[in-house]
């Protein structure tokens, strides 16, 4: 669902947060997904980005907010000066931020989205089947505490 740059501000039912750096949501119970989240900590040397879990309230609220089903989880949301990325485009931006060679990547965006999604959603769908799922979410390290969105 497109909407307009920081809409998520003038929705009631979605609480104030920090997004002066680029949000990444994720599902904190799929070990795949708290995976990606691991790999993006150790890669963003220059801690560009903030997390979410998809479980927390601000997590649900910004999963309805932008019409998504608020219980299977079933993308990854990059909040991004304000605009919402969602499924193939929203993770080849993360990884393009983190700079060579994981920038590489924009070289898939001339694939249109139409081909790359079903690839997306086939991983999203069976995700717990690859990886297994947690009973909680994620915990952070205190170290990685601060970069994330309680």
């Amino acid at each position: 669902m497109r909407r307009e740059a920081y809409s998520y501000r003038s929705d009631a039912a979605v609480p104030a947060f920090a997004d002066d750096k680029p949000v990444i949501v994720f599902d904190g119970e799929c070990i795949f997904c708290s995976g990606w989240v691991r790999f993006l900590l150790r890669h963003d040397r220059r801690a560009q980005y903030r997390y979410l879990t998809a479980q927390s309230p601000l997590g649900q609220a910004l999963y309805r907010h932008y019409g998504l089903d608020a219980s299977s989880f079933e993308s990854n949301i990059l909040i991004e000066d304000g605009v919402a990325r969602f499924k193939s485009d929203g993770s080849m931006r993360t990884l393009a931020r983190l700079g060579l060679p994981w920038s590489l990547v924009n070289v898939c965006r001339i694939l249109p989205a139409a081909l790359r999604d079903p690839l997306y959603d086939l991983v999203a769908k069976n995700r717990y089947r690859i990886a297994g799922r947690r009973q909680s979410c994620m915990v952070p390290t205190p170290e990685e505490r601060g970069r994330f969105i309680a």
